[in-house]
């Protein structure tokens, strides 16, 4: 009889190596976004004699107070929160509501209804985005709040990941609280509802960040300045002060309009590893 079998696994160099790689591609994602933040703690004056500045003191907040000192900005950044808010809520209760109908509930054309819903999936935005502002026009919704968040509400991926998620909870805990004299909306709120809070977390983060960020509809439906969302009007005033305010105030502006969903994904993404790692064994 030989020895008994050595356990199999990395060697020491190997996991080192490992890190070592992990490493340097974690500095090549987060070198622009240092470099950025470096631009914008510099004097303009400085960066139009030698960008190579950002390297060495002495660096300034004043990018941030000129931002700060426009008061359209905080008009802006509200904005920006109420629409992705809005949002948010509405993509997380009506994919919940539609997620939960197409896994639990038995209707016809459900199969049919649930193909169309994919089939949104393959719709880009930009095919439908001159019907979507004759529409908004026709309502008078331009300029509006429901203007801007309204279209975010059709989110077909939603809807395709709380069907899933709601299709991997076992089926008997419904029975169960049916049988104890529930109805299918408490069973919704208070048994399956909680079970999902992973999957809602990773849909809400994501819509969030997808409606802070969004440029183009914003662009197209707010034509008033005091409607602007943060992107729209980030950008206006880059086209109207860029060569006077220099490189240094165009990235405290990029900064500043990235700093809340940052936040938003620094606090939230434990929810998203939980939501990855339970679709996993699932």
């Amino acid at each position: 009889m030989s020895g008994s079998a050595q356990p199999v696994g990395r060697s020491p160099w190997e996991a080192r190596a490992g890190f070592a790689v992990m490493v340097v591609l974690a500095l090549i994602m987060v070198l622009p976004l240092l470099w950025t933040l470096g631009l914008s703690l510099k004097a303009n004056n400085e960066l139009l004699r030698d960008t190579g500045s950002v390297f060495h003191g002495p660096y300034t907040l004043e990018n941030y107070g000129s931002i700060l000192r426009r008061a359209a900005v905080f008009r802006w950044l509200g904005n920006s929160l109420l629409v992705s808010l809005c949002t948010t809520l509405g993509v997380l209760t009506l994919s919940s509501l539609a997620g939960y109908g197409f896994a639990r509930l038995e209707f016809p054309g459900r199969r049919w209804l649930f193909a169309l819903v994919l089939f949104g999936l393959a719709v880009p935005e930009q095919s439908v985005i001159i019907t979507r502002h004759q529409m908004f026009s026709a309502l008078h919704l331009h300029n509006t709040y429901p203007g801007l968040f309204l279209p975010g509400l059709s989110a077909p991926f939603g809807v395709f990941l709380m069907t899933q998620y709601f299709k991997a909870i076992p089926v008997e805990l419904d029975e169960a609280a049916l049988l104890d004299g529930a109805s299918r909306l408490r069973v919704f709120w208070s048994v399956l509802l909680p079970l999902t809070l992973p999957a809602q977390a990773t849909l809400g983060i994501f819509t969030f960040l997808s409606s802070w960020n969004d440029y183009w509809w914003p662009l197209i439906s707010a034509t008033r300045s005091e409607m602007f969302t943060l992107t729209v009007g980030v950008a206006s005033s880059q086209i109207n002060f860029a060569q006077t305010s220099g490189l240094g105030f165009l990235m405290a502006q990029a900064v500043f309009a990235s700093a809340p969903i940052l936040a938003v994904y620094v606090v939230f993404q434990k929810y998203i590893v939980r939501a990855v790692s339970g679709a996993a064994v699932r």
